[in-house]
């Protein structure tokens, strides 16, 4: 049986604002990709990767994607027998409210991840030359 949609619905609006302030031991990372179990590796802005945990909430709820941003709340040293290094504590689901919060990493712009999109050399999608166009 599955969960209640009222569950559901409780953790995606929980997911969708933006907190006022974060707390000492929170932060914005960016995931790199599932790791299973509800384990996820990360990547601080500072470009370092850590494992965090999907807080139980959010399990079979919210699903994460490549690429996206979530809320970090570490653990302190000594009080957790995991390898996770914190708990992803909030999903970044409306990212463009999120961008303009004061707390939002300047080494996540958007511009430094979208260097992709603006390849021009790509082939993808154009018609072949024809033979009457010089080249």
């Amino acid at each position: 049986m599955g969960r209640p949609k009222r569950n559901v619905l409780a953790a995606a609006e929980a997911a969708s604002t933006p907190p006022e302030a974060l707390e000492a031991n929170q932060t914005l990372v960016r995931v790199v990709k599932p790791e299973g179990n509800n384990l996820f590796n990360c990547e601080l802005p500072n470009q370092k990767t850590i494992v965090l945990e999907l807080a139980q909430r959010f399990r079979n709820t919210i699903w994460i994607k490549r690429g996206g941003f979530v809320l970090a709340e570490m653990y302190t040293a000594g009080t957790e027998d995991t390898r996770a290094e914190g708990e992803i504590v909030n999903i970044v689901r409306d990212e463009k409210q999120w961008r303009k919060q004061p707390y939002w990493p300047k080494e996540f712009s958007k511009s430094a991840f979208d260097m992709s999109d603006e390849e021009d050399d790509s082939n993808v999608g154009k018609m072949p030359p024809s033979d009457s166009e010089p080249e």
